[in-house]
C-alpha cells in the first residue's frame, strides 16, 4: 500500500511538472502545432488535449487551431492579461482615470470604464465603496494665470513622487496625511490634513483640505507640499459646499 501511495505521488507531481512546463512554452512560444509540443513533452497527443484542457479550467486561455497554418497557442488578449500591477501602480492608474473622466473628452473614454471594473477588482470591499465616489472628487477649473505659472515651474523642479504618493493614496481612501507645506513666502509649516477633494487649474494642481490642527478648511497646492506621510487615520468625506467659503475669500486661480 505504501508503494502504490509512494507512485501515486510520483505520478502526481510528475504531471504538475509537465504542466507547468507546457504553460511555460505556451507563454515564451507562438503557435505550436500539437505533434511538437506533445513530442517536447514526451506525451501522446491525446494526454496533451487533455493537459490543456485542465490549463483551460485554471483560466488560462488557450487556443488550439486543428487547421492547416494552425496549432495551439496563448489568446491574443493574454499579453494583458498576465500584467502585474504594483499597489501604488493601480491607484495611480485610478487616479489617472478619474481625471480623465472628470474632464469629460470623449477621445479616450470608450474602455475606461471596464478598465475601471477590473483595476477595482483589486481592492476590498471597504476600499472600494470610497474610490467609487472618486470622479466627483476631482474637478477641473481654468488654466492657471501667468503669476502661478512663475512660482510654479520652479516648484515642480524640486517635486518627488515619494510626496505625492502618500498625498494621492491619503486622498483615495480617505485617510489623513502630514505634510510639510512651503507658502507663497516660503515658510514652512507642519500639517496634519484630510484632504477631500483635487482641483485643477492645469498646470497646477490643489487640494482642498480639513486642516485637523488648525481646525478649519485650506487650500493646498500640491508643488508646495515638500513631504508627505501617511497616516492610518481615516476621515469622513465633507460635501464640497463646505469649501465654498475658502473658495470665496480665496481665488484658486491665483494661490
Amino acid at each position: 500500500m505504501c508503494h502504490i501511495k509512494k507512485m501515486n505521488r510520483a505520478n502526481t507531481n510528475k504531471h504538475l511538472d509537465r504542466l507547468e512546463q507546457l504553460t511555460a512554452i505556451l507563454k515564451s512560444e507562438g503557435a505550436i502545432t500539437a505533434l511538437s509540443l506533445a513530442t517536447e513533452l514526451g506525451v501522446s497527443t491525446r494526454t496533451l488535449f487533455r493537459d490543456i484542457a485542465l490549463l483551460r479550467e485554471r483560466g488560462l486561455p488557450i487556443d488550439a487551431d486543428k487547421g492547416r497554418g494552425g496549432g495551439i497557442q496563448l489568446h491574443r488578449s493574454w499579453g494583458v492579461g498576465r500584467l502585474t500591477l504594483e499597489n501604488q501602480e493601480v491607484i495611480d492608474l485610478l487616479l489617472s482615470l478619474a481625471i480623465a473622466e472628470s474632464m469629460n473628452s470623449h477621445l479616450f473614454m470608450t474602455s475606461l470604464s471596464s478598465i475601471k471594473h477590473k483595476l477595482m477588482a483589486s481592492f476590498s470591499a471597504q476600499q472600494k465603496d470610497k474610490l467609487r465616489t472618486l470622479r466627483q472628487r476631482i474637478h477641473i477649473g481654468e488654466s492657471a494665470s501667468p503669476h502661478v505659472l512663475a512660482s510654479y515651474n520652479n516648484n515642480l523642479k524640486e517635486a518627488k513622487i515619494e510626496t505625492q504618493s502618500p498625498l494621492y493614496s491619503a486622498f483615495l481612501f480617505s485617510k489623513v496625511v502630514s505634510i510639510d507645506y512651503k507658502d507663497f513666502h516660503n515658510v514652512s509649516t507642519t500639517r496634519n490634513i484630510e484632504p477631500h477633494y483635487l482641483y485643477l487649474s492645469y498646470p497646477a494642481w490643489y487640494v482642498l483640505a480639513w486642516d485637523t490642527l488648525r481646525k478649519d478648511f485650506r487650500i493646498f497646492r500640491c508643488d508646495r507640499i515638500e513631504n508627505a506621510i501617511l497616516t492610518e487615520q481615516n476621515f469622513d468625506l465633507r460635501p464640497l459646499s463646505d469649501f465654498n467659503v475658502v473658495l470665496t475669500e480665496r481665488n484658486v486661480r491665483t494661490l
